[in-house]
């Protein structure tokens, strides 16, 4: 397995953490949630009756898989970015497998994510499911996995990023990722990306302010990890997790809102930060869609939607989009 230097995952956490306290407003990057807690603390997300996203993608995957795959000729490669746990990745997989293969070379699946446990763990239970798989696992992240991609096995290749992650970009800075990613892809490549679709309020708060309150664990676990690695004093009963949908940009915003006027030590970078009472650290945003906002998202990226696919409720759209 393709691994990150500990220190430059590490030194890349403290930039980021510098930058983001001394900003006005102040931000930390959502990448930093995946730690081995964090990715932990995930899954458990995407068992909650509230977060509807993991459901509806792996319905579409269950039902349509096989349609997916039909779509090209022929695969050599899937490469995944951000692959996670890779559960809903193994229907694409089998669907894959299934079709006949007389004289084509083994399926090779490469997946790209920045958390090192959960490669390793989705690749033994791959491995164990599908013995034939030439699995090569990648820890690094989004800028280092398409330089990944350009390495990888050559085509044709389905790449995958699924989970609705492309909502974690604005929505110019997702088109300049995607047109990286369209700038990887050879002309018989195709992509297939999950995107969470534009719906009410009232569905989509629930889904990031859960009532269990594991979101808020989620969220709050970036300090924690602060506090662990950087030597920080946050303490995270002195942070509330707080999710809002803002109709008009069709995002949600994930902070951390100070409960009181405090001063939070980092001791590793030899700073002071200090938070009024009801100021808030944004961790996160999730973009959603309407099919126009999908098709004006894929042309800026130099590609076209070639198929898309919903699940029953309409809530989630997997879209194959393919290199103009």
């Amino acid at each position: 397995m393709h691994t990150s230097d500990p220190k430059t995952v590490l030194s890349s956490l403290a930039r980021e953490v510098r930058r983001g306290l001394t900003a006005r407003p102040k931000v930390l990057p959502c990448r930093f949630f995946y730690d081995e807690e964090g990715s932990q603390i995930f899954e458990e997300i995407c068992a909650l009756p509230e977060y509807y996203v993991t459901r509806a993608e792996d319905e579409i995957l269950a039902w349509h898989a096989p349609e997916i795959v039909a779509r090209m000729p022929r695969v050599s490669t899937v490469v995944e970015l951000g692959s996670g746990s890779a559960k809903k990745t193994r229907r694409l997989i089998a669907a894959l497998l299934a079709r006949p293969t007389a004289g084509a070379p083994a399926l090779g699946y490469v997946p790209i994510d920045i958390s090192p446990s959960a490669l390793a763990e989705s690749a033994r239970a791959l491995s164990a499911e599908f013995p034939g798989l030439c699995i090569e696992p990648i820890e690094c992240e989004y800028g280092e996995g398409l330089r990944a991609l350009r390495r990888a096995r050559r085509g044709p290749r389905l790449v995958l990023w699924l989970g609705s992650n492309v909502g974690n970009f604005d929505r110019c800075e997702a088109a300049r990722f995607l047109l990286d990613v369209r700038d990887a892809l050879e002309p018989d490549d195709r992509l297939l990306i999950g995107i969470d679709r534009r719906k009410s309020k009232s569905i989509l708060e629930p889904a990031y302010d859960d009532a269990q309150g594991v979101t808020a664990r989620f969220n709050q676990n970036l300090l924690k990890r602060i506090d662990a690695e950087l030597g920080g004093s946050f303490g995270l009963a002195a942070f509330r997790h707080v999710a809002l949908y803002d109709e008009v940009e069709g995002r949600i915003e994930m902070h951390l809102e100070s409960e009181r006027d405090q001063v939070v030590r980092v001791e590793a970078l030899d700073l002071d930060v200090h938070f009024a009472r009801g100021e808030r650290i944004h961790t996160e945003n999730s973009y959603k869609y309407s099919d126009l906002e999908i098709a004006e998202l894929a042309r800026a990226a130099s590609m076209r939607v070639e198929a898309r696919w919903l699940d029953s409720r309409a809530y989630f759209a997997s879209c194959l989009f393919a290199p103009l």
